[in-house]
């Protein structure tokens, strides 16, 4: 079966990023995670990591279509 939750350190490793950048993401509320455990430790729902990264891809794929509209230079 397929964990449900995993910690911050496997997400900053699956989108190969630090792990401060990984508790950056969290503290935004950019991803979506749960403290859990007396010493609070953060956990991302696998499907939550899986909707960010699609959301990625989608502003990603914004911003190219959005550049390769843009006169370039000298053109317009």
């Amino acid at each position: 079966m397929a964990r449900r939750f995993i910690p911050l350190t496997e997400v900053s490793e699956i989108l190969d990023i630090s792990a401060a950048q990984a508790y950056a993401l969290v503290r935004s509320g950019d991803l979506p995670a749960i403290k859990v455990g007396g010493r609070g430790q953060w956990r991302v729902e696998t499907a939550e990591l899986e909707q960010y990264i699609q959301r990625m891809y989608a502003e990603t794929r914004d911003l190219v279509t959005a550049r390769t509209d843009e006169p370039q230079h000298g053109e317009g």
